[in-house]
């Protein structure tokens, strides 16, 4: 499928098929080019640092506050009490600036988070529970005391309880299907018991303690969210807030947190429908490749998917494309929950569905941008450099997986061992994922062998040692020597064989002969009456005496063994008058 292949010493050279497939390719990366430039535009002009910013300076006000009269922050919440003394402390003091400022005049049914970040509508308090009979007790202790399992869906308690006169108190189903959370211990639905706070600062505080005095959590609760939405009118941001404190079957709390700074509302600045053009643009370069691509599926069938390009241009096509229905998606959304807001500020408003797709959004268009420079190689592949690594890669592949499997059964092997040697003490190997990334850390040396060696004085360090002699002084060499061989392999395939005409050839006679137009007609047709006069005298021009009456080295060595062949004639032979007006003719001149 590369037209810019190496040439066989017995092929014969077809220049203007050559220079077709030349024109086609250098016609096809300068569209690609606009393409790509457009989309940058278009991907970067959508982040800023001010979300980094933004991010950061609200997960410091309320991740980092102390609880009043103790050194007690929301990242190192241990027991419930700790979680109702952050609730009726840090948490509404950092919610409600109306007091803050006494000269900043503020309506009481506004908060504004250090007077720039405006909250939206009102927060939500939520947590869910499983039942006491979620699990099974052992017949010694089954008298003594009651059973609470870890979460699951199945095993949510949605009886109501306490007072029963609220939704503090009374289940109310997720109101979606993917209203999902996928904490440390557990994937959360997003249904529960929730209460709605208000946008005064004193109620919330009457109403938090009525919750604690009615015990709201009680041994069955498994998680408290805490969901809130802030705008910042200067740079045209939304923060999405959720605070998790996770109460697992263990006991204790684990927290988590999210912040998603993402900008919701597109089109408001003279920046913004610039970009809205981009996208307009970026939307016909998408239709104009799935037309394309869909034509040559139709006409290769099945054998469009063995070309590794190919499938790589139809998942930028698809990824594209749902991005560019989400993008509409958003944007209706987006106006229709501001205008339900506006109608009713005392509402919570659910920003976290939107703002979590949002990051998928941004996600797939970074993915986007990825494969689209990837692709590039495919325009360059042409420079015999690329065009050596490239069929390295694609030489060495079948070893390369015959490699991956033997690698991975002894890695896996390892991750294994280590998740039961060590997972029950050591942070790293706790899970099995953690211990799949740790041995790769230790691959690249970045490991605390301490903990290794106190969790198992014996095991540990054998482990530690065989792991990395195995893994990284045999298995990876192997690797290395693969593709060393195969690279010398395609080194010395070339080396006996003729270059190909390259592009980069293609594009400087084409200079040359611009210039020679331009400026040096004369100096031309000069050396080229010398050539004829020659030539017409019967004497034997070879290609290096060419080579010599080729003003600037238009025409390279590799080209003027190729004309010669071209007319059949060798290298070293006569060439005649009426033969050297046909090569004019031809365009040689």
């Amino acid at each position: 499928c590369n037209p810019f292949h190496i040439k066989q010493k017995d092929e014969k050279p077809d220049f203007r098929s050559r220079d077709l497939r030349i024109k086609t390719t250098l016609r096809e990366l300068l569209i690609y080019a606009v393409f790509l430039i457009n989309l940058c535009i278009l991907t970067f002009g959508q982040v800023s640092t001010d979300m980094y910013f933004h991010t950061k300076v609200m997960s410091r006000l309320f991740l980092e506050s102390f609880i009043s009269g103790g050194d007690i922050t929301f990242r190192s919440l241990r027991t419930v009490d700790d979680i109702w003394k952050y609730l009726e402390g840090p948490l509404l003091e950092n919610l409600y600036w109306n007091d803050r400022f006494p000269k900043k005049s503020l309506d009481e049914n506004e908060s504004f988070i250090y007077f720039e970040n405006v909250l939206l509508g009102v927060p939500r308090i939520r947590q869910v529970k499983v039942t006491n009979t979620s699990c099974s007790v052992h017949g010694s202790f089954a008298f003594e005391m009651e059973c609470y399992d870890a979460y699951l869906t199945l095993k949510e308690d949605t009886a109501s309880f306490g007072p029963m006169n609220s939704t503090a108190w009374i289940y109310s189903p997720p109101s979606s299907v993917v209203d999902i959370h996928w904490g440390w211990v557990s994937t959360y639905s997003g249904g529960g018991f929730y209460l709605d706070l208000e946008k005064a600062k004193e109620k919330n505080a009457d109403k938090i303690r009525t919750l604690r005095s009615n015990r709201w959590l009680t041994r069955g609760s498994r998680a408290v969210f805490i969901d809130f939405s802030v705008y910042n009118s200067n740079i045209n941001l939304f923060c999405v807030v959720r605070l998790v404190a996770e109460l697992p079957a263990t006991g204790g709390v684990l927290t988590s947190w999210q912040f998603y700074s993402v900008k919701l509302l597109r089109y408001v600045s003279s920046v913004d429908y610039v970009l809205a053009l981009c996208e307009v643009v970026f939307c016909l370069f998408i239709i104009a490749f799935g037309f394309q691509e869909c034509v040559e599926l139709y006409q290769k069938r099945c054998s469009y998917f063995i070309e590794f390009w190919n499938c790589l241009e139809l998942i930028l096509i698809v990824m594209s494309v749902v991005a560019i229905s989400f993008n509409v998606y958003r944007t209706s959304e987006v106006h229709t929950l501001l205008e339900s807001l506006q109608e009713n500020p005392q509402k919570y408003p659910d920003f976290h569905f939107l703002a979590f797709w949002q990051t998928q959004y941004n996600n797939m268009i970074a993915v986007n941008v990825f494969i689209c420079w990837v692709k590039v190689f495919k325009y360059i592949n042409f420079n015999k450099t690329m065009n050596t690594l490239t069929s390295t890669l694609s030489h060495c592949a079948k070893d390369v997986i015959g490699f991956a499997v033997m690698f991975f059964i002894i890695f896996f092997a390892y991750a294994q061992l280590a998740y039961l040697l060590f997972g029950s003490q050591v942070e790293n190997f706790s899970t099995f994922k953690n211990c799949v990334f740790t041995q790769f850390r230790i691959i690249l040396g970045d490991i605390n062998f301490n903990e290794i060696e106190h969790s198992n004085r014996i095991l540990g360090p054998i482990y530690f040692t065989t792991f990395v002699f195995f893994v990284f002084f045999i298995l990876l060499n192997m690797f290395l020597a693969i593709i060393n061989d195969t690279y010398s392999e395609v080194k010395l395939d070339q080396s006996i064989q003729n270059a190909e005409f390259e592009v980069t050839d293609f594009i400087k006679k084409a200079c040359g002969k611009a210039l020679v137009k331009l400026n040096f007609r004369k100096k031309l047709q000069g050396r080229t009456t010398d050539c004829n006069h020659e030539a017409g005298e019967g004497i034997t021009l070879n290609t290096v005496q060419i080579g010599t009456t080729n003003p600037k080295n238009i025409y390279s060595q590799v080209e003027t063994e190729e004309h010669f062949t071209a007319f059949g004639t060798e290298s070293n032979t006569d060439i005649t008058r009426e033969e050297r007006e046909e090569e004019q003719i031809m365009g040689w001149d």
